[in-house]
């Protein structure tokens, strides 16, 4: 049996990198709520596996990249009806996101990315090493670099098209 407590200190501690999964995939409050949700109910599953705690934060990102691109990718929706617990709706990063007016315009800017470039640029701005990178990701070291100059381009690109750019 895994350890609440234990479980629920790491949430408490590393919540922010499931809201920033959530923003950067799911642009409706709703979905982002149902992701969050699967997100913790997954990590929760395999917590108990967890054989190295000093890359935790790698695993909750690799966790909450992999369920939001199964959840983008299926066809048929699940609704919840229960609401978040606190946690979820009471994060600092939560509320910088929604009031900070140049990081919206980056989001709405990497909304645009597929999904795959979208967790690259998340995780390079999120400063990871390119090593951490390929780990989360499950791409080699080598292709962090070429993955992150592309993505860094295409960012340009739509920060350019959306007129926010200058």
């Amino acid at each position: 049996m895994p350890d609440k407590k234990q479980f629920l200190e790491i949430i408490s501690k590393y919540q922010g990198i499931i809201h920033k999964v959530c923003w950067i995939y799911f642009r409706n409050k709703c979905d982002r709520e149902d992701a969050f949700q699967e997100i913790l109910f997954q990590l929760w599953k395999s917590f108990p596996d967890i054989d190295n705690y000093q890359k935790i934060g790698s695993w909750i990102y690799a966790v909450s990249i992999n369920i939001s691109l199964a959840k983008l990718r299926k066809t048929s929706r699940v609704d919840y009806t229960d609401c978040l617990p606190d946690i979820a709706e009471k994060s600092d990063v939560l509320e910088k996101m929604t009031q900070d007016e140049s990081l919206k315009k980056l989001l709405e800017a990497i909304y645009l990315m597929d999904e795959i470039d979208k967790s690259i640029m998340l995780l390079y701005l999120e400063e990871k090493s390119y090593e951490e990178i390929a780990e989360i990701i499950g791409i080699t070291k080598s292709n962090v670099g070429v993955r992150i100059s592309r993505a860094k381009n295409i960012l340009k690109q739509n920060l350019d098209r959306l007129n926010y750019g200058k």
